[in-house]
């Protein structure tokens, strides 16, 4: 029997191994699996852990206000080491290029423990964009044993940095298996939503906003909050929907420029249930998240990725997503466009699988039997 532990910290390392947890549920006469959660982020992980029913084994709770890069990986590291110690796993699953995947990955190098990455591959090219999830990445690969690639394209990534093809196993993104898995569930049963919002949206476009990149944080989200502005006041039948991100860098900007905005909701971040709901219901998604951009195409709607690099071209080479900037007039003019352009509108709004179907968790545990 194989014991493998799960380190996670965030709501999108939750969201994108919960099918993986899952699927090892239903093997257990051949994996023993524990879950370890840094709590590098509390309340939005705590939320995503009750939507897929996980409860950790373990939960460091290294969260502090204020903290800073450095205090989140000292912490991390700390704490993490008794617990690889104790357990002794065959190997250790970290998701992404969150400070946790990177700590994770780097304790269990000095443990000698085998790692395995999800959503290995990805890259910008720009250490600092987007920071510092570019350069956890990399180091995460120098780190890691067996590589699960969400596409072809992040495959050819770790062999031109001269990882062994033989450790690489393309298997799709496992957000997409959460997606459809949460999507189905939902268009059962509406999940909550904020008071009123159901009625706000009757016969309004819905654009459906996130951001919480640290390199925009500043001068970044000054303008993106005034190109909403800007095409909001254009647009009387838009309304524009903004679960904002819990980091105070965030917060003081958004709620400064777009508070007094008739037209803009600004919501506490939402239950990935809700979340899902919303963005099945969106005209357009206005976003700088990474995980949006992977789900978004498998749901037809079109992104406006407001960042200057993405490290997931695949849904812009699907024709689902565009690269708009952070500038205030390169987001506002991308906007205007595709809301008055029916005929550029319906070639971004196709349902498309750049990141694959919904089978990367069974593919990924197929691996480990095998490993």
């Amino acid at each position: 029997m194989r014991k493998v532990l799960t380190i996670l910290g965030t709501r999108p390392e939750i969201i994108k191994l919960a099918p993986i947890l899952m699927e090892l549920s239903c093997r257990t006469d051949q994996f023993s699996t524990k879950v370890c959660a840094t709590a590098q982020h509390r309340e939005m992980l705590d939320q995503a852990f009750s939507i897929f029913k996980i409860k950790p084994d373990y939960d460091l709770s290294i969260m502090m206000p204020g903290q800073n890069l450095a205090q989140i990986t000292a912490r991390a590291i700390e704490r993490l080491d008794p617990i690889l110690t104790f357990e002794k796993p065959d190997i250790i699953l970290i998701q992404g290029d969150t400070t946790t995947a990177l700590c994770g990955a780097l304790v269990g190098y000095y443990q000698k423990i085998k790692v395995g990455h999800v959503e290995a591959g990805l890259r910008t090219g720009n250490k600092f964009a987007p920071f510092p999830e570019e350069i956890n990445r990399i180091l995460i690969s120098r780190l890691t044993d067996y590589y699960f690639a969400p596409t072809e394209h992040a495959k050819m990534n770790l062999i031109k940095e001269g990882i062994t093809e033989s450790a690489i196993f393309v298997t799709g993104n496992t957000v997409i298996d959460a997606l459809l898995w949460v999507r189905a569930r939902v268009h059962e049963n509406r999940p909550n939503l904020p008071d009123g919002l159901i009625d706000a949206l009757k016969n309004k476009r819905l654009v459906l906003v996130t951001g919480h990149r640290r390199e925009s944080f500043g001068e970044g989200f000054e303008n993106i909050c005034n190109a909403i502005n800007d095409v909001s006041a254009q647009y009387p039948d838009v309304l524009f929907v903004y679960p904002v991100h819990l980091n105070p860098n965030v917060r003081k900007s958004v709620y400064r420029i777009l508070v007094q905005n008739p037209r803009t909701w600004l919501i506490e971040p939402l239950p990935y249930a809700s979340f899902v709901w919303l963005m099945d219901q969106a005209t357009i998604i206005l976003t700088d998240s990474g995980g949006v951009q992977e789900e978004a195409p498998a749901l037809g709607k079109p992104i406006l990725v407001m960042r200057n690099t993405t490290e997931r071209p695949e849904g812009i080479e699907s024709g689902n997503a565009k690269l708009v900037g952070v500038l205030r007039s390169q987001i506002a003019d991308a906007l205007i466009k595709l809301l008055g352009d029916a005929k550029m509108y319906a070639a971004m709004a196709k349902i498309s699988y750049p990141f694959g179907k919904g089978e990367a968790a069974k593919k990924i545990v197929n691996v480990l039997m095998q490993l």
